[in-house]
This record gives C-alpha cells, sequence and structure tokens, in this order.
C-alpha cells in the first residue's frame, strides 16, 4: 500500500440531525474515496478527545468500524490514526491488523503510538503506566508486531510483552506499511528511523523544520535511509463553499454540543477554516515546509459528504 499523500479522518461520530450514525460513516468513506483521498483514518479511542465532544459523546472501536468500511469502499487504504499500543497485546494486534488487510484486499496500514488518553485508560481499567513506561511498551511491541507482519515467528522477552514463536497465518497480502504518530524528538522520531515507514507529526507548522531536523539526525545516526520515510502531517479543518458558510458550521457544531460559545473561538484557533482556497494555501505551505502528505479531519462538517468532496479536490489541486 503507498504512503499517505491525502488521507481522510473520521475523528467525530455525533451528527445533527439524528439518523443512523454508521450509514453516515460510510457515506464519508465513499466521498472521501470519490474524492481522491488515498487513506482513510479512524481514531482508536473508546471516549470522544476533549476539544471535539464530551466522554459521553459517540465513538466507536476502530478496528471493527475500519473492516465494516472495507465492505464499503474499493481503494483507499484504511488505518487508525493512530492505535493506542497500551490497548491491545501486541501480537493480538498484527493478527487484527493482518485480518484488516485481508478483509480490505491488502489495504491496510498500521498506525500506532504510545497511549496518552489517560481517561480512558483509567475508565476501563487499563494500566496507564508512566510517560517512560508507554514508550517502553511501544517499542517492545514493534519488535513482536514487525516480525509477525513480515511472516517471521518472533520469540521475544521483554520487561512488559512476552511471546513465543507467536504465528501469524495467513500472513499479510502484502507488506503493510507502520506508521508512527507524534513528534517527540527524542524517542518518537528515534522510533520512526528506526522501525517506521511513516510518520506522522502532532506539531505546529512552524515546528515542522526542527522536528524533521531531528529525524534526519536519527536517521544518519542508525544508518536509515531517510529517503524511505514519508512524513504526514494531521490537519483539523472546517470548509465550507464560502467563508461565511465555513464559520456557520463552527457556530452549529458548538451549539449542537450545547457548550457555551466561547468555545467555538477555541475551536478557530486550533482548526484551518475556510473555502476551498483556503485549505488549498494551508496544504501548499506544508508542502513547502518539507512534508510529504496531508490528513485532514472535518470536525464540524464532515457529516455532509459534499464537503468531503470540496476539502478533497481542494486539497488535491494544491499538491499536484
Amino acid at each position: 500500500m503507498p504512503m499517505t499523500k491525502l488521507g481522510y479522518q473520521i475523528p467525530n461520530f455525533s451528527y445533527p440531525g439524528g439518523g443512523n450514525i454508521f450509514d453516515q460513516v460510510v457515506a464519508q468513506a465513499k466521498a472521501a474515496e470519490a474524492a481522491g483521498f488515498d487513506r482513510l483514518f479512524v481514531m482508536d479511542h473508546f471516549y470522544q478527545l476533549p476539544g471535539i465532544g464530551d466522554p459521553d459523546a459517540e465513538m466507536f472501536e476502530c478496528y471493527t468500524m475500519l473492516a465494516a468500511l472495507a465492505q464499503h469502499t474499493s481503494s483507499i487504504g484504511l488505518s487508525s490514526l493512530v492505535t493506542g499500543n497500551t490497548y491491545r497485546n501486541p501480537a493480538v494486534l498484527a493478527k487484527t491488523v493482518t485480518t484488516l488487510d485481508h478483509v480490505s484486499g491488502g489495504r491496510a496500514t498500521l498506525g500506532i503510538g504510545s497511549g496518552w488518553f489517560e481517561l480512558e485508560h483509567n475508565a476501563f481499567g487499563i494500566p496507564f503506566n508512566t510517560f517512560t513506561e508507554r514508550f517502553e511498551k511501544l517499542e517492545e511491541a514493534l519488535q513482536i508486531i514487525i516480525p509477525m507482519l513480515a511472516d517471521e515467528r518472533p520469540t521475544f522477552s521483554g520487561d512488559h510483552y512476552t511471546v513465543v514463536e507467536a504465528i501469524n497465518q495467513p500472513a499479510p497480502l502484502s507488506k503493510i506499511p507502520i506508521m508512527i504518530g507524534g513528534s517527540g524528538e527524542k524517542k518518537t522520531l528515534r522510533m520512526v528511523a528506526q522501525y517506521a515507514d511513516e510518520s506522522n507529526l502532532t506539531c505546529q507548522p512552524d515546528e515542522i523544520p526542527r522536528k524533521l531536523e531531528a529525524l534526519d539526525a536519527h536517521c544518519e545516526r542508525l544508518g536509515r535511509d531517510r529517503s524511505e520515510i514519508k512524513v504526514t502531517k494531521l490537519v483539523m479543518g472546517v470548509i465550507g463553499r464560502t467563508m461565511e458558510e465555513a464559520h456557520a458550521s463552527v457556530d452549529a457544531f458548538v451549539a449542537m454540543k450545547g457548550w457555551p460559545a466561547e468555545i467555538a473561538d477555541f475551536v478557530r484557533s486550533v482548526a484551518t477554516i475556510g473555502d476551498a482556497d483556503t485549505f488549498g494555501e494551508e496544504m501548499q505551505k506544508l508542502i513547502d515546509a518539507g512534508i510529504d502528505g496531508v490528513t485532514l479531519n472535518l470536525v464540524a462538517s464532515g457529516h455532509d459528504p459534499e464537503m468531503v468532496m470540496l476539502a478533497g479536490e481542494s486539497a488535491t489541486r494544491a499538491m499536484g
């Protein structure tokens, strides 16, 4: 499966007007595929994230959802953005991603990170551990998952995980890319250089050059060909046919959540909001900064397939 050039993430399952939620998710997925997005992402969370919704807002388990969406699409890649490593045994995760690869006809990517949302861990009884321990667990997990995805039978004994000749049959249909999410310069980007095919940065745009320099340095130290790694960036956005329509979508989103009106100002401070030209300009800035690909989520307007199409067409023009 090629690396992400233009991804579409579905971060929100609370839609105005009611109706069947899954049908609306399918409509987004089909629109994303038709609009030229090359990879479809779902968050791996059990509670909605702060800034998008309250903990009791609608949220689906990502791998079940991705497997279902595989049956309603035909060409777009499928991945979590990103899998919380702490939520699953790594050998089981390797089996899960391999199954997604088969049911999608070879369209799976493993997006993975160390896990960070403490509320979910505490509520579900999943050990949260310390920051350092979560990164230790991620690195151990990669030493199990990557060989299993390569049709090997790893035996591994670490501080957190143990496997003995772990079998993964049937093997994936093709090489499943590994994407590591996060921007930590010492730990995360070092693991990208050592283990991954793709990096998804979570930093601010003005931090991109420094992150790329850190990744370059890790690659040089480890003897990794930097050109083998693609770097992508997640962008939260709200698009409309006009600037006024985009801002009206923000206001409607905040009102639907029952949040104070000032929350709309927060959304505007963290999201790209505007018409197709605005989106195209923002995508071009990221490409100029050295990013290889962009993933969009349309947090307030993605429930409208027309807006998904508009965003895809705008970004595709900007990125060539």
